[in-house]
Parts: C-alpha cells; sequence; structure tokens
C-alpha cells in the first residue's frame, strides 16, 4: 500500500492508502480550493473555523449527493418496475 505525505494548509500529513496517486492529488486539489474559496475576502479568521466551515461545505455536499442518488435509484425502479409489466 502506499505512502503519501502532503502539506495541507500548513499541516503535513502522512497517510497509507490504497488509492492512485492522481486520485490524492484531485482530492488534494479540491480541499485548496474549496478552502481558499472560503477563506477569500475574509477578515481575521482561525484556521480551526476556516476548516470546520468546509467540512461542514463538504458534508453538505456529500448528503445533497446521497439523496439526489437515492431519488435516482427510485426512479430507475419505479422505469424498470414499468417496463417489466
Amino acid at each position: 500500500m502506499p505512502r503519501y505525505t502532503l502539506n495541507l494548509f500548513g499541516l503535513e500529513m502522512s497517510f497509507k492508502t490504497d488509492a492512485e496517486s492522481d486520485r490524492i492529488e484531485a482530492a488534494r486539489a479540491l480541499l485548496e480550493k474549496r478552502y481558499n474559496d472560503l477563506t477569500a475576502g475574509v477578515g481575521d479568521l482561525s484556521k480551526e473555523k476556516a476548516l470546520t466551515y468546509l467540512l461542514l461545505s463538504l458534508a453538505d455536499d456529500y448528503l445533497v449527493g446521497e439523496a439526489r442518488l437515492a431519488r435516482l435509484e427510485e426512479k430507475i425502479g419505479e422505469i424498470l418496475e414499468k417496463t417489466s409489466e
């Protein structure tokens, strides 16, 4: 399992994962962009608060995505039921 060392928001992190390096880089780039978007133009905001806002934003995106997936799966189920009749 590959080991990665990343510097995110001034914090050095090392971890092992089966994920490919391009996926790790895409995740790092997304986090950095979202963090920069959240903190752009904001006055004095501690790193802890900024990271908490980032976590809340990502959690909200995840929940919205899960709800959308559930609706799509339900629609697909309905379509499959209609076609099997």
